[in-house]
């Protein structure tokens, strides 16, 4: 996947909303949009009014960066959803939910889903017992993730032990004393809280 080198900030201020993009950040007085909620460069504050094709791009490049994945990856959730019974968008996004590195971040074993991703790729968690160091794993309802034995004395899954368990969605439960979580249901739209339209991705996509 391309990394993305600039400010992550500014990703938040170019698509007009929060992220949450850089964990505790986001949540403090440092927070960049708090500060200048307008879209990067010189003319980001007086920017003209969107068209219909403009407002259902700038959606889908929103989710993409919410979730973290690059357009070649985007578009195959949307295509799987598709192909799927149901309502396409509700299943795109939750197909996107049940990627193990943003199952990681639910959980609260990560600060941020960049951070979850970076931790999955190091090879820190089991799926029912089998290392799993793919982000983009797609989790299913019954599946017991867990750190590692041999990572759960690593400093950072210490301190993760003495957590308060906060929102949990409640699709997931996590045990932080055991290191071990699972999910209990597949999400449904009304357990997502990314403020995201998804029907004008599949919109966009559907022309």
């Amino acid at each position: 996947m391309a990394t993305y080198r600039d400010s992550k900030c500014r990703l938040c201020r170019r698509e007009g909303a929060k992220l949450f993009l850089k964990g505790d950040r986001c949540y403090s007085s440092k927070c960049a949009f708090e500060k200048r909620p307008v879209a990067p460069g010189a003319h980001g504050a007086s920017r003209k009014k969107v068209s219909e094709y403009g407002l259902q791009l700038r959606e889908k490049q929103k989710t993409k960066r919410i979730y973290g994945v690059q357009e070649g990856q985007f578009r195959k959730y949307y295509e799987m959803a598709d192909r799927m019974k149901g309502i396409t968008g509700e299943n795109m996004l939750s197909l996107l939910e049940r990627r193990l590195d943003n199952v990681i971040y639910r959980m609260g074993i990560g600060a941020s889903r960049a951070q979850a991703r970076q931790l999955v790729n190091h090879a820190h968690f089991s799926v029912n017992g089998k290392t799993v160091n793919i982000p983009s794993y797609i989790v299913k309802a019954g599946d017991v993730i867990a750190v590692k034995d041999n990572r759960k004395k690593d400093k950072y899954f210490e301190q993760i032990k003495s957590m308060k368990v906060g929102n949990m969605p409640k699709w997931l439960e996590f045990d932080p004393e055991k290191l071990e979580g699972k999910v209990i249901a597949l999400p449904t739209r009304e357990d997502i809280d990314s403020q995201i339209s998804e029907h004008m991705i599949v919109e966009l996509y559907s022309k």
